[in-house]
């Protein structure tokens, strides 16, 4: 793949249906200064209308994911906050709403705004270095891009209650151990492990997956028994519109990729025919 400069903030890789989106301010830990936010906005709305993108991972160049809201810009000119997004609906989002699904590759320290751009993924794989704090409460702001909202549900209330209030860091193995995380994995696997994962989401049916999300984000926002409607309405519309000529096929190529992933016999393969 070839890195892709966006205002000398932000590297954009393709390849293999996906794309690697690195915040790339290394020097300032990747904290989000004005025109990172505004060229990871943009940038991702973009690779969200590609239809050649599949999948995106998300990262930062080392030694930090993201550090949080560039405080010394902000000092300097608090108005900033409000500026690098293209519309008010996303305004109060780290990243635009995508149909696209984004992996988080957390490579180092995921604080306060960059653990909120974090949980604004679909799910994170980290490295062993990762490290995630809300310091909010620490530096005397006020979160606003949903930690409040997010957290609780990754972790848990008590547990996101105890990281908010104490500000205090939560290490990558109990980052796994809650269920922040998906997978822990040395830090030279990080990315070939994220973009293996992105990989398996492009090799499925796009339209597939984006309803997926979308159902997903949907349910999350109800009580469980609407949930369950959000979910039989999803399966009956897409069912009306789906032209099912080719489910046989797909059924047999399902099969035989859950042959290879199991490494079974045809007798013992948990996937059968």
């Amino acid at each position: 793949m070839i890195a892709e400069s966006v205002d000398e903030v932000l590297l954009v890789e393709r390849a293999d249906g996906h794309a690697v989106v690195t915040l790339h301010r290394p020097q300032a830990r990747n904290a989000l200064s004005r025109a990172l936010r505004a060229a990871l906005h943009r940038t991702m709305r973009e690779l969200d209308e590609d239809d050649s993108v599949r999948a995106v991972v998300l990262t930062g160049a080392d030694p930090a994911f993201c550090a949080g809201l560039d405080l010394v810009e902000l000092s300097e000119a608090p108005a900033s906050l409000d500026a690098g997004f293209s519309d008010r609906s996303d305004f109060r989002r780290p990243i635009p709403r995508m149909s696209t699904p984004v992996i988080g590759a957390v490579n180092g320290v995921a604080v306060t705004g960059g653990f909120e751009l974090a949980l604004a993924c679909d799910f994170l794989v980290a490295s062993e270095r990762a490290r995630f704090a809300d310091t909010h409460a620490r530096v005397g702001i006020m979160p606003g891009w949903g930690m409040t909202v997010l957290l609780p549900r990754a972790v848990g209330l008590r547990r996101a209650v105890e990281l908010s209030t104490t500000g205090n860091f939560l290490d990558a193995d109990t980052a796994l151990d809650w269920g922040l995380v998906n997978h822990v994995v040395p830090h030279a696997e990080l990315l070939p492990t994220a973009r293996g994962l992105a990989e398996d989401v492009a090799g499925n049916d796009p339209a597939g997956v984006a309803q997926l999300l979308q159902t997903y984000r949907e349910g999350a926002r109800v009580g469980l028994d609407e949930a369950f409607e959000v979910e039989q309405r999803a399966s009956r519309e897409w069912l009306s519109r789906r032209d099912v000529a080719d489910f046989d096929e797909r059924r047999r190529a399902v099969v035989e990729r859950g042959r290879q992933q199991t490494a079974g016999s045809a007798e013992d393969d948990p996937v059968t025919d």
